[in-house]
């Protein structure tokens, strides 16, 4: 990883703490990538907890930021927040800006195997490794106090680099995310892509399959509004619910009735999702 200090594009002060916006050379992604880190209060008298969060499919690192709410109850939790952008930028690499759902802003938190992504495409990496050391390492966060979610496809990866990395986070959670990417459109055409055709490469990427195989009983948060137009054909929460009932592991599943798959859902629920994910952090 590149140890040059990222670059800070702006700095806004809110709720007593300041979000900045940082741009900085990924050695993961092999390109310039863009993240906003949210330090409360707290953190001007020492190291404070972390929650990264990873969004949706066309979104960049503004839209939590701006949108969720998020800020607010960070600060009284006394957390930093930091969102990363979700794919790589700019590359002119073939067929990147062809669809929304694939290339720019569709990176699925996966190591693309399969040319022409392979090399670049690698969010995984960038979110389980680089991301948190590069935060860690320059700024007041402890590296001993994690959480991670997500929106969708960010949901997705938040169950996943949660489940692959047993003891790396105290707490995960989720907003609609993309539950069973194996068995959905959006899934299939990423996997597909960034993976190639083996069904069997895209296990190690699929929640339900990697609850499925055990070795982590860290609990799981998901929340899904049932009138989500994704909700039966993208999202599968139902696999998600199935796959942990098989293999005993913990999980609140709620099913909040009347909210669809956007921003309005999330700022809903941030709050309860901080405390969540706060009083997590706080046990030893």
């Amino acid at each position: 990883m590149s140890r040059d200090a990222p670059e800070m594009l702006s700095r806004s002060k809110l709720f007593g703490g300041y979000t900045h916006t940082f741009s900085h050379d990924s050695t993961a992604c092999g390109c310039p990538m863009r993240f906003t880190l949210y330090l409360p209060p707290q953190a001007e008298d020492g190291p404070v907890p972390v929650l990264y969060w990873l969004s949706g499919l066309t979104c960049t690192e503004e839209n939590f930021t701006i949108k969720s709410g998020a800020q607010r109850y960070a600060a009284e939790h006394g957390i930093a927040l930091v969102a990363p952008d979700t794919s790589p930028r700019g590359l002119g690499l073939p067929g990147e800006d062809d669809d929304w759902d694939l290339g720019t802003g569709a990176g699925f938190y996966v190591n693309a195997t399969r040319e022409p992504w392979a090399g670049h495409y690698n969010m995984y990496d960038y979110v389980a490794c680089e991301l948190p050391s590069l935060v860690e390492s320059r700024f007041p966060v402890r590296g001993d106090r994690r959480s991670i979610s997500g929106h969708s496809m960010g949901g997705h990866g938040a169950l996943v680099v949660a489940l692959r990395n047993p003891g790396m986070f105290h707490s995960v959670s989720a907003f609609a995310p993309i539950c069973a990417p194996m068995d959905c459109p959006w899934g299939q055409k990423a996997f597909r892509n960034y993976l190639g055709e083996d069904r069997g490469e895209w296990e190690a990427w699929d929640a339900t399959r990697l609850v499925a195989a055990g070795g982590n009983d860290i609990p799981l948060m998901v929340d899904q509004g049932d009138a989500d137009e994704f909700l039966e054909e993208q999202l599968k929460p139902d696999a998600l619910r199935q796959a942990c009932e098989r293999a005993d592991h913990p999980l609140t599943l709620r099913l909040l009735p009347g909210y669809d798959h956007g921003y309005f859902f999330i700022s809903t629920f941030i709050g309860e999702h901080l405390e969540y994910h706060a009083r997590a952090l706080r046990r030893d």
